[in-house]
Parts: C-alpha cells; structure tokens; sequence
C-alpha cells in the first residue's frame, strides 16, 4: 500500500478501481467459484485413497499447533483475509501493473507462476511429488482464470469472489478431515 500510495502516487481506492466494475464478470465470477467448489470436492474425493488425510491433520495439531477450535478461525481467516491479500498481491498488484504496462502475457504468466510457487509452503509435507505437480500445475492454470477474469474491470474483486469459493471448498475438505480422523 505505501508503494500505491508513494511510489505510484495513486489513492488506494483509485487503484483497486471498484468503480470499473463489470456485473457480467461478477456473475461470471461466482459462476467458476461454484464450479470450482464442485472441482475441488470431487478431486478430493477421487484421489483420497492417495492423500494421507492423517498426516495432514498430524501436521496441523502438531507442526502448526493448530486444533479444531483454532480451524475454525484460521478457516475464515484463510477464505476471507488471506484470499483477498493473495488477490491484491498476485492479481491487483502483479497481474494488473503488468498487464497495464503492455506486458500482459508476462503479467499472465509471472503472476500464475509465483502464486503457485507461494502455495507450495503451505502443503509441501503433505503430498507425494506427484500430487504436488499436479496441485502446481492446477494452481497455475485458476491463477491464469484468476487473471483473465479481472482483465475487463481492472480491479480483482472477480478472481477474489472465485478464490473465497475455492477457500471454502478447501476448509470444509478440512473440517471433513478433522472429524474423521
């Protein structure tokens, strides 16, 4: 925000540009969240016989400190904080300046790249190195939906609205693990 505001010389509320919002791209928006959802729900399911739900959950109570009680705020934290640090960081920051700046395939493609990469410390212990490619690649692939989904309003409350919805599926695949191990 200080680079906005003293680097860019831009008001806050300019940059994120709230005014330029498309309702089509909304709609659209909430459209692939709940498909994402589905998505997300469904992979879980088909490659839970690979997934060590057990050691994801060690790995919260006992790497992290993290127990059920605690989920329970870290998972709103995660699906409404986090998602729209990542979505101003990764999309409003990176993707937007350079797409901007008459470089939008590399805005596309560094920004899909690094928010991959981010999430690699996240679940790095918990997948095997196959699962782990596959997570990077489909991480790759929403940030390039995330990205063009805020070409049209310059502004990414549309990827936002996507990622909450992919967050909830995720902490909810992570209630289902806690209640069941």
């Amino acid at each position: 925000m200080l680079y906005i505001k003293f680097i860019l010389k831009d008001s806050i509320i300019n940059f994120l540009r709230f005014d330029q919002i498309d309702r089509r791209r909304l709609k659209l928006g909430f459209g692939l969240g709940l498909l994402s959802m589905v998505i997300l729900i469904l992979a879980f399911i088909l490659l839970e016989e690979y997934i060590d739900g057990e050691a994801i959950i060690l790995d919260l109570k006992n790497r992290l400190d993290i127990s059920f009680k605690e989920y329970i705020w870290i998972a709103v934290y995660i699906t409404f904080v986090n998602s729209l640090l990542e979505e101003f960081y990764f999309r409003g920051f990176i993707f937007l300046k350079l797409y901007q700046s008459d470089f939008p395939v590399l805005g596309y493609l560094y920004s899909s790249a690094l928010f991959a990469v981010y999430h690699v410390a996240i679940f790095a212990t918990w997948f095997s190195w196959e699962l782990m490619l596959l997570a990077l690649a489909g991480l790759f692939v929403v940030g390039l939906i995330f990205n063009w989904l805020n070409t049209k309003s310059n502004n990414f409350l549309n990827s936002w609205i996507l990622h909450i919805c992919a967050d909830i599926a995720i902490v909810l695949i992570g209630f289902y693990l806690f209640w069941t191990i």
